[in-house]
């Protein structure tokens, strides 16, 4: 009967034993966010104006 006792209390003290741990810190460095967006939907608005434009102008160029 001692026998159980003492397996299940080896097990019980090598869980708590292995009980994992979390840290945490915070970085060193400061965080830098790079917002580097290009927008360029005007310049193929107006392109594809200039090319309807081209072609209403010139209806043989196809």
């Amino acid at each position: 009967m001692t026998r159980p006792l003492l397996l299940s209390a080896a097990l019980i003290a090598s869980l708590a034993a292995c009980s994992p741990t979390v840290k945490l810190q915070a970085p060193t460095e400061p965080i830098t966010i790079n917002l580097n967006v290009k927008i360029d939907q005007e310049v193929r608005i107006k392109l594809d104006k200039e090319v309807e434009d081209l072609i209403a102008s010139n209806p043989d160029i196809f």
